[in-house]
């Protein structure tokens, strides 16, 4: 199912109109080739080039369509016309020139291999005179004097880059010449392993070994398999490595190169959520899918446009209360696959397939969930998962976060199901540990505790919000108050105080929060020594204000379970930014308020 979709993405995308989008004919691949040496008709050395351009603090190589790569292990395997600076040129880098010497013969081989049909091109002569290939030159190695000189080829010594070919006159590579492309096509089928293709449903030659899949998240820098046996242990029925399930060539080149172009660290179809690199694609042309992806959803702001996020979300919202969106972007399935590394493979951590117009409505009650009273104007109104997450998490650190959490909660949102209990034990154990609810956390236990009381009365709307926004003092929920009646003592201490560098939160909001019995009597005995500081206004205030949030309760419990911390929480939070506002608004009935640190 998995491949068999990222194969119709493939087929799609050869015909993409959009040049700088259409991934490359079966047998190619894009290759970024830092360094290109540009040759004469004769061999001769013209000049190097240096394809790289600035990429904000780093460089970034150009991409070249080149014959695709040989799957490179321990063994010696080289690539046609391009390989790293020890396989084209020799250059030993690494102080091993046994080593160095057996991959450029295995480079020169390859071009002395290619049929009759390449060895007449005009640029394969030049690479060869360059080479020496056919000549009586000791060593076989090129005469690299011309490299020498130029000013990059320390660099090049130092750090082994991909290199390549380009005859004078041409604009393209010398491997892209189209004697040498059709060379370069993979054997007929006659000429490999015959099978049965289980993506194509059909006999074709089936693919060994499978290419590497990079840039997820955690997996090795060289790539990793989805598709991959390398020990007798997990063979079957005798067969070896890719039979074991078997995939077609054509199929096999189709699902790495799309997977890998979803991949790519510039695609705007990947977002990275916790240890999960999740990627996404469209069954066909879409709004929602050219305008704003999933990334502008749940990923990291972009730093030229920090709103993005937000302004993708009220975009949405916007389009489908008007009924703007077109019938067929609303049918138009859309594709979720969320990767995570597990040793030397790829592990899938979540696949979901949904149509717009089930997938839109889920990702809005996400963040309508979420929306909480903002502590500060520079909080994000529509925060990213990896925001979210790191709130959750010892010193802010993903490596920290829970295993399988940032999956498990991406796969929530899209199905529209209640949010994972490790995601409220995470948020209430950060508020305890470090005794203070921020507004991420805030807008976390909201969420999730919407999602639960929706799923325990199924016959509620499914946008109902038991929680509101802000305060709402009509919540009778014990737990709730609790939160609220300790943000007023809080508060209390802070009048009487005025510049207290550590308020009762620091010292009991932990043991409040889980045991209020113990608790709550020593701090409204408390409370009592620090009216005596303050003026009648504010006296009156609060004493009324407590008996506001006393008034239903009948007395305090002996523990809060789980889900009573996280309302303790959010109580809390709400009551601490309603005295915020009001101070805001000029309505502050206390003369001494200071801000919170």
């Amino acid at each position: 199912m998995i491949l068999r979709e990222l194969v119709r993405y493939y087929q799609r995308k050869t015909t993409d109109i959009d040049a700088a989008q259409r991934l490359p004919s079966f047998g190619l691949e894009d290759k970024q080739i830092p360094f290109v040496i540009e040759l004469s008709p004769d061999g001769r050395v013209v000049q190097l080039h240096d394809t790289r351009v600035p990429d904000g603090k780093k460089l970034r190589a150009r991409s070249f369509l080149v014959p695709q790569g040989v799957k490179k292990t321990s063994a010696i395997a080289a690539n046609l016309l391009w390989d790293s600076a020890e396989y084209v040129l020799g250059v030993d880098t690494r102080h091993n020139p046994e080593r160095v010497g057996e991959q450029h013969a295995h480079f020169r081989a390859r071009l002395a291999a290619l049929p009759a049909s390449a060895q007449d091109d005009e640029g394969l002569r030049a690479v060869k005179a360059f080479l020496h290939i056919g000549d009586d030159r000791p060593g076989g190695t090129p005469d690299l004097t011309a490299l020498e000189c130029s000013p990059v080829w320390k660099e090049i010594v130092e750090t082994n880059p991909v290199m390549s070919f380009q005859l004078a006159g041409d604009t393209g590579l010398v491997c892209q010449r189209q004697a040498i492309v059709e060379a370069a096509q993979p054997a007929a089928a006659g000429e490999e392993t015959p099978g049965f293709c289980l993506v194509e449903g059909q006999e074709a030659p089936i693919q060994r070994l499978h290419t590497a899949i990079k840039n997820v998240w955690g997996a090795q820098s060289s790539g990793a398999n989805i598709v991959s046996f390398n020990l007798d242990a997990f063979n079957s029925y005798g067969k070896s490595q890719g039979a074991n399930a078997p995939i077609g060539k054509r199929a096999e080149f189709a699902y790495t190169t799309a997977l890998n172009h979803l991949l790519d660290k510039g695609s705007r179809n990947r977002v990275q959520v916790g240890d999960s690199s999740t990627v996404f694609w469209a069954d066909g042309p879409s709004r929602f899918d050219s305008e704003f992806t999933l990334a502008d959803f749940f990923g990291e702001p972009r730093k030229d446009d920090p709103d993005c996020n937000s302004r993708a979300v009220q975009a949405l919202y916007q389009s489908l209360r008007s009924g703007q969106v077109p019938a067929e972007d609303l049918h138009t399935e859309f594709f979720v696959l969320g990767l995570a590394p597990n040793a030397a493979r790829i592990s899938i951590r979540f696949w979901l397939r949904a149509p717009l117009k089930d997938l839109a409505p889920r990702i809005l009650q996400h963040f309508s969930d979420l929306r909480v009273v903002r502590r500060y104007d520079g909080d994000p109104p529509a925060p990213s998962l990896l925001r979210l997450l790191s709130s959750l998490a010892l010193q802010g650190k993903l490596d920290n976060v829970p295993a399988r959490l940032a999956g498990e909660w991406m796969r929530a949102i899209l199905e529209g199901l209640p949010y994972p209990s490790a995601l409220l034990n995470a948020a209430v154990t950060r508020c305890k540990a470090e005794q203070n609810v921020p507004y991420l956390r805030a807008a976390v236990i909201k969420a999730w505790l919407n999602r639960e009381y929706r799923r325990s009365h199924p016959h509620l709307a499914h946008d109902h919000a038991f929680f509101k926004e802000s305060l709402d003092m009509e919540q009778d929920n014990p737990a709730y108050r609790l939160g609220r009646l300790f943000a007023v003592l809080e508060r209390v201490q802070e009048a009487a105080q005025p510049g207290i560098n550590s308020t009762i939160r620091d010292r009991y909001y932990g043991a409040a929060s889980t045991t209020p019995v113990a608790v709550f009597t020593t701090l409204l005995r408390l409370k009592n020594a620090h009216l005596k500081k303050l003026n009648d206004g504010p006296v009156s205030y609060f004493e009324r204000l407590i008996g506001e949030i006393l008034a239903p309760l009948a007395g305090f419990p002996r523990q809060l379970s789980l889900q009573d911390q996280a309302r303790f929480a959010l109580g809390y939070y709400h009551q601490r930014q309603a005295f915020y506002a009001r101070k805001a608004e000029g309505r502050d009935p206390t003369a001494t308020d200071t801000e919170e640190d």
